[in-house]
């Protein structure tokens, strides 16, 4: 199989609201995939690895985010923004209707357009992201690692959170290190970090986790319509995998599927086992 490279596969698209970055391949129905949030990360060093055997089955649109990658920074809440951002592209694509795959993050909100947008979402699935801890500690040691970086970005912080996003640590090569580390060091990329993982933020997060805030929290995901598969892997340190049991009984048409000795990045850790999965759901 050809490599798709970075240069062939980036485009742009002019909103409203700036420029969106994109990378497509392939024809046929529409799959959007939605990377996570954190130091470094683009639509690009989330699914780079699936974009070939995706594009295979479907016209594949790899989205960076509002103040991630090349895409342009917008002010608001970043899931709010980010959701606006995915009718933005296809609308200005032209796309009635499309499957989403989504990263943390991207896995939050791609559920958010499913629930608001029922009539723009095919199929969805989630890698972690959608989760609601039940018997695990908050914030747990993926996002304390996170904001360890945000507030003292040294080489060796990121280390120790992209540890903390794996189970095999073997994939945390020097390259990747420098890459995330030289990426997540960009000034817009910084910012966008610093919008959603401070201790106050974390804090504030798990006061919402309480009482009748958490009812309102979890209220998308019981209008969420569309036949949703929730990917999660058994040792995931960012998202606990406890997370799973809310969103897989409040969303009417969701399967659960666990990935043992996998962390938070399905997509990368078992990337065969995750696209021979994603695509029988998808195609089903």
């Amino acid at each position: 199989m050809s490599e798709l490279t970075f240069e062939e596969t980036s485009k742009f698209l002019a909103t409203a609201q700036g420029r969106l970055h994109y990378h497509e391949a392939g024809s046929g129905p529409v799959l959007l995939l939605l990377h996570g949030s954190g130091p470094g990360v683009t639509g690009w060093a989330n699914f780079r690895g699936n974009l070939p055997v995706f594009s295979r089955h479907f016209r594949t649109i790899i989205l960076d985010a509002p103040g991630y990658g090349k895409s342009d920074p917008v002010d608001g809440d970043p899931v709010q923004v980010a959701k606006h951002a995915v009718i933005a592209l296809m609308d200005g694509l032209g796309i009635e209707k499309a499957s989403i795959i989504g990263n943390s993050y991207g896995g939050i909100v791609g559920g958010h357009l499913a629930a608001d947008h029922p009539e723009r979402v095919d199929r969805y699935i989630t890698i972690g992201g959608i989760g609601f801890n039940i018997t695990s500690t908050f914030p747990n040691e993926g996002l304390t690692r996170l904001v360890d970086f945000i507030e003292n970005p040294t080489r060796e912080n990121i280390v120790a959170w992209l540890e903390s996003m794996v189970y095999d640590k073997s994939i945390l090569t020097e390259d990747l290190v420098d890459m995330r580390f030289k990426a997540a060091l960009d000034p817009i990329t910084m910012a966008s970090s610093k919008k959603m993982y401070t201790r106050s933020a974390l804090q504030a997060i798990g006061e919402a986790m309480k009482g009748p805030a958490a009812a309102q929290r979890l209220a998308f995901l019981g209008k969420i319509q569309a036949p949703t598969l929730i990917a999660w892997g058994r040792d995931d340190k960012v998202s606990p995998l406890d997370g799973a049991l809310l969103p897989m009984r409040l969303i009417a048409n969701a399967e659960l599927h666990v990935f043992p000795n996998c962390g938070h990045w399905a997509m990368i850790e078992c990337k065969d086992r995750f696209e021979r999965l994603a695509i029988d759901f998808l195609q089903s």
